[in-house]
């Protein structure tokens, strides 16, 4: 039985978690689901343009395993823009990052704008 992933953290939680191609109607289209710490794995390396080492770091996993995360979700975004199917960012295993957050670690996904905090 393998091990169970860790919990990753993230700095960024997005307020839109929905992208389709203009002009087909939602009932037509495939989705790729993009995961909030495959999303996270993006904005660091992709946005803000750090190295693997240091976004690895942020998100308090390996580097190995950044590498997996960061290419499922260049895959995955690669997949929907070439083959015009719909994003949407949802779920994971994710910790919001203390100090961006007032009330400590989050985990878990939003549900109508909430997120189970942990005090």
């Amino acid at each position: 039985m393998p091990r169970p992933p860790k919990w990753r953290r993230v700095e960024f939680l997005p307020e839109i978690t929905y992208f389709k191609p203009a002009g087909v109607p939602l009932r037509e289209l495939e989705e790729v689901i993009l995961t909030v710490e495959e999303l996270e794995a993006i904005r660091l390396k992709d946005l803000e343009g750090l190295e693997q080492e240091e976004c690895s770091e942020r998100m308090g996993i390996s580097r190995p395993t950044f590498f997996r995360i960061i290419n499922s979700a260049r895959s995955k975004i690669a997949d929907a823009l070439v083959k015009g199917k719909a994003i949407r960012i949802e779920g994971g295993k994710y910790q919001f990052s203390p100090g961006r957050n007032r009330w400590g670690w989050c985990h878990g996904h939003r549900q109508e704008g909430f997120f189970d905090c942990q005090d």
